[in-house]
């Protein structure tokens, strides 16, 4: 289901997550094939949103001696330094904001250090990968802590065309506070 309901571009902040090689590589485990159609949009969006867009980047850090370690246990492929080549940006993703990257460790890139940038109970337009995984879980914790969330389905890749129409149906249960709109009707405000 997609409205068209969601923030004037001029009041909103657009957040790119994780636009990293992890997540557009076809030679990756987590290799959006959708992710190159999703990066056009973004583009978009960026043009649209000016100074107002954040990036996000998802890095290896997590304790591993919590739930992180079974995951890591569980997708070796992304144990791997910080600093690897793998968790940078891919070159259409540079200089979509001129903010320093939100590197986090979290699926989510929602909590204090993304809303003290935004504003509390800001209006948010949220796109990038996976919107199965790190798209959904930013949409629902930034809903929770109050901000207005505005989903940009065109403009988000998922691990499948399956699991991300789901991620985005189950996004589209919880108006007023999200909301889902395609790019093109995003711009037109």
């Amino acid at each position: 289901m997609t409205t068209t309901a969601g923030p004037d571009s001029r009041d909103a902040w657009l957040v790119v997550i994780d636009p990293q090689h992890i997540f557009a590589s076809p030679d990756s485990a987590w290799g959006s094939p959708f992710f190159d159609d999703a990066m056009g949009n973004i583009r978009r969006l960026a043009d649209g949103f000016g100074d107002r867009v954040l990036v996000t980047r998802w890095l290896p850090t997590a304790d591993r001696s919590t739930s992180w370690g079974d995951y890591f246990a569980a997708w070796p492929f992304a144990d791997r330094p910080a600093d690897d080549a793998l968790f940078d940006l891919v070159p259409a993703a540079r200089g979509l904001s001129p903010h320093p990257t939100l590197d986090l460790p979290t699926f989510g890139k929602w909590g204090a250090e993304l809303e003290a940038v935004v504003g509390h109970g800001a209006p948010v337009v949220l796109a990038g990968v996976s919107t199965d995984c790190c798209v959904i879980s930013t949409a629902l914790a930034a809903a929770d802590a109050g901000a207005r969330v505005t989903v940009a389905a065109d403009a988000c890749a998922g691990s499948t065309a399956e699991n991300h129409a789901a991620a985005v149906q189950v996004m589209s249960l919880y108006p007023p506070q999200i909301t889902v709109a395609e790019t093109s009707a995003l711009l037109s405000r």
